[in-house]
């Protein structure tokens, strides 16, 4: 046999007289080089696919979601890729250029993405499709009025009362697990802040609410988020759970609008300013999801649960942190509130009394170790992934094309747990030196999308801290007692609570005696 080139097919033809077949296979062959040249141009502008099962895929996404997207990077070796998720194709986003233009694109909603990807609420006719369909800036505008200055400064007290009540039925020393009782702390304030007098003020309700959003959660499985429509056994529990917290926020609001009697509390400002049942209920139950939780469109949900409770495990295993939030603490307290302490009788309420008495523009200038805590704690303890849907047009994200309704998720961690960025990025160093760069911090989002709920979740965390801190000495231990050396390891695979991953740890607590106090602090 002979070889046959291109150039002497092309001869042959001309030779023998065939113009119409010479044309006919020059753009036979053009055409073939075209397509050959758009299918590899093609091929370099998708992310690569996972070479696993698709179901096997789906499963390890909301089951163990941090492992299976770091195995992704790995066995792609690429800073994109891409996995099926039934219907859904899903393109998981890191390094530099990716997160800045993720981070900053228009064309990604996190509405879509959240509902899609999340399934925080289940959809129910006359309950919460009717929720869906309020327009997010009017809710978005509410919690704005929320975090005003007059707003937060009448809120101050009102949280520190709370969280006194619920440490004061702590006994004098023992041990607690501080993803329940630090949780209750917090999700006691989230009520106070986002809801009514009604709901906040009954501490039944509030344990109830409590209970019943706790099984919201424990229903969110792979079926309920895959398929909302299918009456599994953990959709039922999760739409009565649903249906039974929106029946008692609707109950708290008729209450109110048959007594008459005005309060100063959220609730009166969605009804000063008219606005209807539904935009209410979408407010009080969105962002309540949003404040006890993680994972809510807000970003409260890392603020209020997750790091309130990995900053006092945090500061249980670092005693040099403790104390100098302690000092920040009692310093704001000598600034501020001598006059109060040196009228009070009791060292307890002088305390709690002084707090309460310390302006909302001290809390959020002068405090800088507790801004340096809840900065570390939200980057090691918030194991947060981004999640959109490209709404249109086709995009580009670091080459790669994102073709309309695509899914597209950024993990934090591509950023958080960067030893690049991070040295050592599970140790707690409040006074690390920080990136220099854009974009390197998400704690409170970054980019087009921000914590719209991050000056109160801040405030919160701070007021939880310093309540504990002057009423309290504790230490980290763990299940066997002993002070916990290491410090405990969140597991980001955990993405409700993201509790240790090396077992279950407590705060052993003591309650510091009045001596303490009236050694420590003393009016001029």
């Amino acid at each position: 046999m002979y070889p046959v080139g291109v150039a002497t097919l092309l001869q042959f033809l001309w030779e023998h007289e065939l113009p119409s077949m010479l044309v006919l296979v020059t753009l036979s062959l053009l055409l073939l080089v075209v397509s050959h040249f758009r299918c590899n141009k093609r091929q370099q502008d998708t992310p690569p696919n996972l070479p696993r099962f698709p179901l096997f895929n789906t499963l390890s996404f909301f089951q163990r979601r941090h492992d299976f997207l770091a195995w992704g990077f790995r066995v792609t070796d690429q800073r994109l890729f891409q996995f099926r998720l039934l219907h859904n194709n899903v393109v998981v986003v890191s390094g530099e250029r990716g997160r800045r233009e993720f981070l900053n694109a228009k064309g990604l909603d996190l509405q879509e993405g959240f509902r899609i990807l999340s399934g925080a609420l289940p959809l129910i006719h006359g309950v919460t499709v009717e929720l869906r369909q309020q327009r997010v800036a009017r809710i978005y505008k509410r919690l704005a009025n929320v975090q005003r200055n007059e707003r937060l400064t009448e809120l101050i007290p009102e949280i520190l009362n709370d969280g006194r009540r619920l440490l004061h039925s702590w006994e004098k020393a023992g041990s607690l697990d501080p993803f329940d009782k630090i949780y209750g702390i917090v999700f006691q304030a989230t009520l106070r802040c986002l809801t009514c007098t009604e709901i906040a003020g009954d501490p039944e309700i509030v344990a109830r609410l409590r209970q019943l959003y706790e099984k919201v959660d424990r229903g969110t499985t792979p079926a309920t988020v895959l398929f909302p429509w299918f009456p599994s056994p953990a959709m039922l529990s999760k739409a009565r759970a649903t249906k039974q917290i929106y029946d008692i926020i609707v109950n708290a609001i008729k209450v109110r609008n048959q007594s008459g009697v005005p309060f100063n509390d959220t609730l009166q400002i969605f009804l000063d300013e008219g606005d209807e049942l539904s935009a209410i209920v979408g407010f009080m139950m969105g962002l309540v999801t949003a404040g006890s939780r993680s994972t809510g469109t807000t970003g409260i949900e890392a603020a209020y649960l997750i790091s309130a409770s990995w900053l006092v495990l945090f500061l249980g295993c670092h005693p040099k942190w403790r104390n100098e939030a302690r000092s920040e603490v009692k310093n704001l307290i000598m600034s501020h509130t001598l006059e109060t302490i040196s009228e009070s009788n009791s060292p307890r309420d002088s305390k709690s009394t002084a707090l309460s008495s310390i302006p909302l523009g001290a809390w959020e200038s002068e405090t800088p170790v507790l801004d340096l805590l809840i900065r570390e704690a939200l980057r090691i303890a918030q194991p947060h992934v981004a999640m959109r849907r490209n709404v249109g047009p086709t995009m580009y994200i670091d080459g790669k094309v994102i073709p309309t309704g695509t899914l597209v998720v950024y993990p934090f961690s591509s950023v958080h747990l960067n030893p690049a960025l991070y040295p050592e990025p599970w140790k707690f160093d409040p006074a690390r030196s920080q990136p220099k760069a854009d974009l390197t911090y998400l704690g409170w989002g970054g980019g087009a999308v921000t914590c719209l709920g991050a000056r109160l979740a801040r405030l919160t965390i701070k007021l939880v801290a310093a309540l504990l801190l002057v009423d309290f000495d504790f230490d980290t231990v763990d299940a066997s007692g002993r002070i916990a050396d290491p410090q405990p390891i969140p597991n980001w695979n955990d993405a409700f609570a993201c509790r240790p991953a090396q077992g279950q740890f407590f705060l052993k607590y003591k309650r510091l005696d009045s001596s303490y106090w009236s050694s420590e602090i003393r009016p001029l």
